[in-house]
């Protein structure tokens, strides 16, 4: 298994390196240049022509991929001149306030989704069964800005629950008790509308495994045994029905680590959703490529982390 890890991660040295190229060509032909933000009506034309070429912004193609990839496996991304910081600290800062966002969010999905799957799969056709298929429908139809909308004038303004915007109260002081509980709270609205909007896949999969899993010849075997139902169910049914669940683990904890463009930019949380977008309002290029470049690593990163969990999981599974 650890020599299929390390296989894997070797190939995904040429994907990373086919994929910087491609970030790089469609940077290079989109309108403007990484100075045309700094353009103002008092911005002197020849002082962007200096920064221009102290860039290199007129060298040869491959010599600017050359210098800008070999700056970025340096960590070194350049500056980003609409928030006037270098591009690795502001996507660190950004990156942190999605990180504990994205493991409120999934530690929520999770606690929503797999109880009322397994309701649903166990007692079909049931009452809480058709509640739970129309919950479903209805978190699967709903957009997200629309839900989000909704949740940020019922709780934030008609019902002042949570707070609709930033990350923690200015009265706090870093390190403290009402640090951190200011944080959670800030999270909770944005990741409870993460969650449910996210619970549907995973209820609904659920509930056709267990639905299917019921009919197998080893469940029916298991109850000509005398086997009691809630163990039949917790040692064969369950596992076997979480194994689909397992297989997006890795790519649910990377996706959010990208952040959401919606929940962030409409609740006002400086994650990397909302950079990303200010980064294209503001044509900030710096910020652009680095992200396009970090969205696409956890992307790979999230294919391998499902890989594994599959054969943590599942012991008949093993990466050959």
């Amino acid at each position: 298994m650890w020599k299929t890890i390390i296989r894997r991660i070797l190939i995904m040295i040429p994907q990373l390196f086919v994929l910087s190229l491609l970030i790089f060509i469609m940077a290079k032909f989109m309108p403007g240049d990484p100075f045309t933000g700094l353009v103002t009506p008092d911005t002197d034309p020849n002082r962007i022509e200096e920064l221009r070429i102290q860039a290199g912004f007129y060298d040869p193609w491959y010599e600017q991929y050359y210098r800008w990839i070999t700056n970025a496996l340096q960590g070194e991304f350049g500056d980003s001149y609409s928030f006037q910081v270098k591009v690795s600290t502001l996507i660190g800062e950004r990156g942190l306030n999605t990180l504990w966002l994205s493991l409120l969010s999934v530690t929520l999905l999770y606690a929503i989704a797999i109880p009322l799957g397994i309701i649903a799969g166990r007692y079909q056709n049931s009452l809480p069964d058709k509640l739970i298929v129309l919950y479903s429908f209805i978190s699967y139809a709903i957009p997200t800005f629309v839900l989000a909308l909704i949740f940020l004038f019922l709780f934030g303004y008609q019902y002042p629950i949570f707070p609709t915007s930033g990350t923690v109260d200015v009265q706090y002081d870093p390190g403290t008790w009402g640090y951190f509980w200011s944080k959670v709270y800030h999270l909770l609205l944005p990741a409870i509308t993460y969650a449910i909007l996210g619970t549907t896949t995973i209820i609904q999969y659920l509930r056709t495994e267990i639905i299917d899993a019921k009919r197998m010849d080893y469940v029916k075997t298991a109850r000509s045994k005398g086997i009691p139902i809630s163990k039949v169910y917790t040692k064969h049914i369950f596992r076997n029905s979480l194994l689909p669940i397992a297989a997006f683990f890795g790519f649910t904890i990377t996706g959010l680590l990208g952040g959401s463009v919606f929940i962030e930019t409409i609740f006002g949380f400086p994650g990397m959703g909302q950079l990303f977008i200010n980064a294209i309002s503001a044509r900030d290029y710096s910020v652009i490529t680095a992200l396009v470049m970090l969205f696409g690593f956890l992307t790979l990163v999230g294919s391998l982390l499902s890989d594994i969990i599959m054969s943590i999981v599942d012991p008949r599974i093993r990466i050959e």
